[in-house]
């Protein structure tokens, strides 16, 4: 069985270092229960892919199984979704920080990949209070929340 085991935080922007080489990420759901992503991702090298995602419930830890689909198909399936969820992400080592636009313009989240339920993990400064147990940082409940 797929698992995803994850952390995610908000971000403290004036500490934030200095990010470069963004993916430009279109995603959006199909279905919320369970939940169904369509990704859509242009890499900084101009690549790009589709992804599915099916997730199950959970906060720290939830199943996930994620399939690549054609980049043009997943631009099609996103059409199929009500909202569109659009941000650019950086990778800072292990960490992933999503800088999300349109109605969500201001907000930044960082994440982290965990290997086990109980790993230690040493948070940098830019690193600020933990959301992970906040069901309204979930990305498919992320259109509900207006950050001004």
């Amino acid at each position: 069985m797929g698992k995803e085991i994850e952390r995610k935080f908000l971000v403290k922007k004036e500490l934030l270092p200095s990010l470069e080489g963004f993916w430009d990420i279109k995603q959006g759901y199909l279905s919320y229960y369970p939940e169904v992503r369509i990704r859509h991702i242009t890499y900084k090298d101009g690549g790009r892919s589709g992804f599915l995602t099916v997730k199950g419930n959970g906060t720290l830890v939830r199943s996930e199984y994620e399939y690549f689909i054609d980049d043009d198909e997943a631009l099609e399936m996103l059409d199929l979704c009500l909202n569109i969820l659009t941000k650019k992400r950086y990778i800072l080592d292990r960490w992933e920080v999503d800088i999300f636009e349109g109605d969500l313009d201001g907000l930044i989240l960082a994440e982290i990949e965990l290997y086990s339920e109980d790993e230690l993990v040493e948070l940098p400064e830019w690193v600020g209070e933990e959301v992970t147990a906040d069901s309204s940082y979930k990305n498919k409940n992320l259109h509900l929340l207006k950050v001004r």
